[in-house]
């Protein structure tokens, strides 16, 4: 698997990244980090245990970094949980954590595939 077919099954946009990162082993570096970021674990923890605050902070890095390394699917879904939590409509919150989760999953998924190649 390519790093263009990596961003193509997790749903992102790697012209998009390659343009902001400008190099293709920046790209790789910043995919393979992406993997040891705990934003993800943190915002199913803290929804878990009701700490929304948290949540909304994990959240919104999470949705920050799927931005930066243009993971496009994960960012739509970290940018819809996000808004909830700022907004504090913590039952659409819940509702959406699911979404977060198979975007993360697939997100994931993806890269570890990638690196295995």
């Amino acid at each position: 698997m390519t790093i263009q077919e990596c961003y193509a099954t997790l749903g992102g946009d790697y012209e998009e990244v390659l343009n902001r990162l400008y190099s293709e082993a920046l790209v790789r570096k910043f995919v393979g980090k992406f993997l040891t970021d705990p934003s993800f674990q943190l915002l199913e923890d803290s929804m878990h245990a009701g700490n929304y605050e948290e949540a909304f902070r994990a959240a919104h890095t999470l949705k920050g970094v799927s931005q930066n390394l243009s993971f496009t699917r994960l960012y739509q879904s970290s940018h819809e949980i996000t808004e909830a939590l700022r907004t504090k409509n913590y039952d659409l919150a819940a509702q959406l954590l699911p979404t977060v989760e198979t975007d993360y999953a697939l997100t994931r998924a993806a890269i570890e595939t990638f690196q295995h190649m």
